[in-house]
């Protein structure tokens, strides 16, 4: 039986479908809604009008959990997942989620403590994302890169080259995986290779969203093709 999840995607968002087009369908049907981002940076947080309208069209397709894809989003404001988390839920009806928690709680249901953070954000966005990881899951970053993309469509064109470069440039036996933020950031296809290629795990935001979906709703299947978390699907 093919399961229903809904995705709110910030508005400049162009590789989530492409991504998730990988998934087996008679598993998983992904549907999409956009949200205007509020304020003048290209990671700041979705409009709350917006999600809260969105996520009510997407319970309109009777999907079983929403999910926010934009983790950056969570990384500016203490307490942002509870808060919009809640909005989704109290317009919609339906259990929500968001993209960083679920990076988060994916590093915890692999057993990684250490890790690298490789991402198209700026510096300023890295160190934010390794203090959330670090107060919100106690993840200790070994290492950080930025690619020091400066909106989306710029993170749109990096290619599997700039992660693939900077995983050789922090691998280290004191990292443990590679946390890789960004839902513009193509990675689902790369990431199986990159996982052969330095033998530990690699975590980013798009598959980290499926998996804790299909925690979320006891979907047991096991993904294989697409790295280490989903054809393994550990418990979160």
């Amino acid at each position: 039986m093919t399961r229903h999840i809904g995705a709110l995607l910030p508005a400049t968002n162009t590789t989530i479908e492409t991504e998730y087009s990988r998934l087996p369908q008679d598993i998983l049907q992904f549907h999409y809604a956009r949200c205007d981002k509020g304020g003048g940076s290209p990671f700041h947080p979705s409009k709350d009008e917006d999600v809260a309208y969105q996520s009510k069209m997407l319970s309109k397709a009777k999907v079983e959990v929403i999910g926010l894809i934009q983790t950056s989003a969570s990384l500016f404001e203490d307490g942002y997942d509870a808060r919009v988390k809640k909005l989704i839920t109290d317009n919609s009806g339906i259990p929500a989620l968001t993209s960083a928690e679920a990076m988060g709680a994916a590093a915890k249901a692999l057993g990684v403590k250490r890790v690298a953070i490789v991402t198209p954000y700026s510096t300023e966005v890295i160190q934010r994302a390794a203090d959330y990881y670090k107060t919100g899951f106690g993840l200790e970053a070994a290492a950080l890169e930025a690619f020091q993309a400066t909106d989306a469509y710029a993170i749109f064109s990096l290619s599997a080259d700039n992660a693939t470069a900077a995983f050789e440039r922090l691998d280290s036996p004191d990292v443990e995986a590679f946390i890789v933020p960004g839902g513009n950031f193509q990675t689902m296809p790369h990431i199986d290779g990159w996982e052969k290629q330095f033998g530990k795990p690699v975590i980013a935001t798009n598959p980290a969203l499926v998996w804790a979906s299909m925690n979320l709703l006891g979907i047991t299947d096991k993904l294989p093709g697409l790295g280490r978390l989903l054809a393994e699907m550990p418990k979160g």
